[in-house]
Formats: structure tokens, sequence, C-alpha cells
């Protein structure tokens, strides 16, 4: 084994001029297994349903029709369908790559995509075809990306997508950045990847089954008994006629039968009603399995579903994680296509991001976090960043203009006149007054304004953090609430503040 010379005290291996060592070949192949065996070039899809059926993945269009089966596919895409979507240009050092990403989606069906991304999810993997075209600044772009039959496709023995065409039974390897493949749980021993249709497989047969029956049962219970009677010596014809007659009778309720013949009607669901429940129990515990294949839960799906507010809670939360996973899948795909557009038209390492988020993300509990946040942060002269503000409120560069911060307006409470700091100190009888004997002058401002805010000043240098000065403050001032004392100390360090450049200056 050959290695090349020293470098930092290590030996670095030449691949160019050594056999590589036992460790980096792959050992473990299908090619050598005991277990594999295949009569085609391709590999078979080792799915368990469609082997035993002796099918291919078109057997899963079928369950598509199923209604609840509908109702909880278009669920689980709505949950990313729903979410916003753009170009994180945090993460792009050159905007225009970015801008020029965001106009070339924008040209597309963006929320088709992703329902055809989303694909993968139902049959275990998705290709999609990306048509290039040349717009007119001279740029290779994608015209369109469309997602195609699964059942086109295969896997070679490396477990390479390929299309399989008339001319080419066995499948051909495609070209480079033609075809985006989405894989939902792939595994070496499965490229093909899990479809979550496969578990409403079953399901879905019982289901169309105990329906099946259902209706045969509702109509043979559900329509009154009709009973003939005739004398014992009737003859066989007499009888079946009386039968037809009967018969006729269910449809037009008229019915001429002999003067010696009755007719007796019971009503069906003295004997069948309580058993029709039986088929009502099994449908709905079908549709509870396809809920919990296809959404993880069934409280979002079963309105009538019964059970407490954790419980929900907590199907909301399986919910919310399905979500996100599925968000991953989209992302990644998209990612894919922006890479390809920016080395085919720039030849740049930097590359812009998809990125989906939900409208409720910035919501009232994050904004209430950074307050206090700025505010805490502002005895250490620290702030927070644009760069902050747009990476966590979605926020682009023209959605922001600098300017100067106004000053804080003190907060009015229901109909009494607002509470500020001189009203709030009128316990404090010398600070009381010195604010009553303020001077016109800037350095008699100055003077009596420090003698006014010294104990809340230096009470402020003396704590450690945010809350320990808001419980101070409470503490001299008891009959202020919570949102005045905010504004009042966000004041004091506007004071602050404004009396360290003036002094700083003098």
């Amino acid at each position: 084994m050959k290695r090349s010379k020293k470098e930092k005290g290590q030996e670095i291996f030449d691949f160019a001029s050594a056999q590589l060592p036992p460790i980096f070949p792959e050992i473990a192949t299908r090619r050598g297994a005991i277990d594999f065996y295949t009569w085609s070039m391709y590999l078979p899809n080792p799915d368990p349903i469609l082997l035993r059926q002796g099918k291919n993945i078109t057997a899963y269009n079928e369950l598509l029709v199923d209604a609840h089966v509908g109702a909880c596919v278009k669920s689980r895409k709505s949950g990313v369908k729903s979410l916003l979507w753009g170009i994180d240009y945090g993460k792009s050092k050159m905007s225009r790559q970015a801008k020029f990403i965001d106009g070339v989606l924008k040209n597309l069906d963006v929320e088709r995509i992703m329902s055809e991304c989303l694909n993968a999810v139902l049959f275990g993997y998705q290709a999609l075809e990306v048509i290039w075209t040349q717009d007119e600044n001279g740029f290779i772009v994608p015209e369109d990306v469309l997602g195609k039959p699964q059942n086109w496709f295969v896997f070679d023995m490396e477990n390479n997508l390929m299309l399989r065409t008339r001319d080419n039974f066995n499948g051909f390897i495609l070209p480079d950045r033609k075809f985006i493949l989405v894989q939902h749980e792939p595994t070496y021993e499965n490229p093909y990847g899990f479809p979550e249709l496969s578990r409403c497989f079953w399901p879905v047969v019982f289901k169309k089954g105990s329906i099946k029956f259902w209706a045969v049962f509702a109509e043979k219970y559900g329509m009154p008994f009709i009973i003939g009677k005739q004398p014992r010596s009737t003859s066989k014809e007499d009888t079946e006629r009386l039968a037809n007659m009967l018969d006729a009778m269910v449809q037009d309720a008229v019915a001429v039968i002999p003067d010696d013949s009755s007719v007796d009607i019971q009503s069906g669901l003295v004997k069948g009603g309580a058993s029709s429940t039986l088929y009502v129990d099994l449908i709905k515990f079908l549709n509870d399995e396809i809920s919990k294949a296809i959404l993880g839960q069934t409280l979002t799906t079963e309105m009538g579903s019964t059970g407490s507010y954790s419980a929900s809670q907590t199907h909301m939360e399986v919910r919310g994680d399905i979500v996100m996973a599925d968000k991953r899948l989209v992302i990644k795909a998209f990612n894919t296509l922006i890479k390809w557009i920016i080395e085919i038209n720039f030849a740049s390492k930097d590359i812009p991001e998809f990125t989906l988020w939900a409208e409720e993300d910035v919501d009232q509990s994050l904004a209430e976090r950074d307050k206090n946040l700025t505010a805490s942060m502002t005895l250490s002269g620290l702030q927070l960043t644009k760069k902050y503000y747009q990476k966590n409120y979605g926020l682009e560069d023209e959605d922001i203009q600098e300017g100067t911060a106004p000053t804080p307006a003190p907060n009015v409470t229901g109909g009494n006149p607002p509470t500020t700091f001189a009203q709030a100190a009128a316990d404090i009888s010398p600070e009381q007054a010195a604010i009553d004997n303020v001077k016109l002058s800037p350095a008699d401002l100055q003077a009596q304004a420090e003698d006014a805010l010294k104990p809340i000043i230096d009470m402020i240098h003396n704590k450690k953090s945010y809350n320990e000065i808001l419980d101070s403050l409470a503490e001299m001032f008891p009959h202020m609430d919570t949102d005045n004392l905010i504004n009042m100390l966000t004041m004091v360090y506007f004071t602050a503040d404004t009396w360290g450049r003036l002094n700083a200056k003098s």
C-alpha cells in the first residue's frame, strides 16, 4: 500500500498510484447477496402488498377513489400547501441570484408542484421531469416541472432511477439535471420508498365489502316483509303467481290476490335493526385505520370522535410533526431545482434556499418575547439585528426601511389620563419638588432631572435582570399596572442614554 509524503505529521493515501485498501470498496451488494434473485435487469418493487396481489404501483391509484382516503390525502397535502413560500435571502451572499430564482419560481405553478412532490408520501416515490427552456436574456430556466407516473420508472441494482420505455423495456439511466426524485423513507433494500397507501389497501378492501353487505342488509330489513297465505291444496303454479304479485307489490304497493288468500305485512326492523350497528362500527373502525395510516391520528377527520382536550392537542401535535416531515421533502425537491438553475447559469457555489413557513408563525408570543428581550439588551448596549427580524418574521429587504425610532408614548388605560413618570412619583416628595422646580436652562434641567431620577437610575444599575428591575419598580409604584411600568422603564432607558450623550459631549 503506497502513501504520499507526510503533511503536518499525517500520512496521506495516494489514490492515483496505489490499490484501494479493503475498507474502501462496497462489499455487501445485491449481486453477491445469498437471498436476492431476479430475472430482470432492474430491481423489482419489494412492496409486499403488490407482490402478493401480483399488481404494480397503479393498484394504489384505485384507493384514492374512496371518499375517506381522498379526504385524508387532501387534508395531509393541505398541511404543506397552505404554507407560504419564498427564497431565503439571508443565506445568499448575492441578492441578484436570489431575486433571479424568486422570479423563476413565480413563473411556475408552485402549488401544483408541491402537490406532486407529496405524491411520494402516498406511493413511496415520485419522479418530476424538468422541462428546460431559454428565456429572452439567454438564461436556461425551467419552463415547467411535471410529475410523471410512478409505474414508468424503476431502479437498477445500484439504486439509480431508470425510465422504462417501449424501446428500453428494462429501463435506462436518466441524464443529469433532468428528473427530480422525491422518495419517502427509502432504504438500500427498498429505494422505491414506503407508500402510505399500502397501509390503506386492506382497510379499503374490507370497507368495500362491508358497504356491499350493509346495502344488502338494509334492502332486506329496511323494507317490510310481505307474507302471502294460501290454502294447503293450492297448486304450485298458483303459489308462484301469488309470489310474483307480492314481489310487484313491493314496488307498486298494489296487488290482486284470490279471495281465499291473505297477505300479512311485518316490519323488517324488528328483526334486523339492532344488527345494522355491526356494519356501522366496522366501517368506522376501518375509516379510523385509514386516518391513522395517512394522518397519524383520527380526531382531525372524525368530528364525532370523543376525547379529552389533551388528547386532541396530542393528535394535533402528531399532525404537526407529519406536516414538518412533508415540508422537508418539498423543500429538498425545490432546493435541488434551484441548485441546478444556479449551476447551469451562474456556476456559483452561493445557492439561495427555498423555504416554507406558516403565517401564524409570526405570533404575539414571539413579538412579546422580542419586546422584552430588546428592553433587557438595552442595559448592555445591545440590539437585535435586521437579519434577525428577517429570519424570524419572514421579512425581505424591501419590507424594512431604516429610520429614527420614535420616543415611546405612555400607555392610556381606559378613560383615565396617561400615567407619566412625574405622576407616578407623586408619593416621593423630594423628587416631585425637584421636578416642579425645573428651569428652562438645559444645565438646570439636567441637574434637577438627575436628582429626581437618581433613586431609579441607581436601582437599575444595581439590578441584574429586566425582571428584577420591573419587580423593584412595582414596589416603588404599587398603583401602576404592568404596561405603565414597562413604559416608564423604557422612558428611563431613553433618558439615561440621553444623559450619557450630553455628558460625553460636555
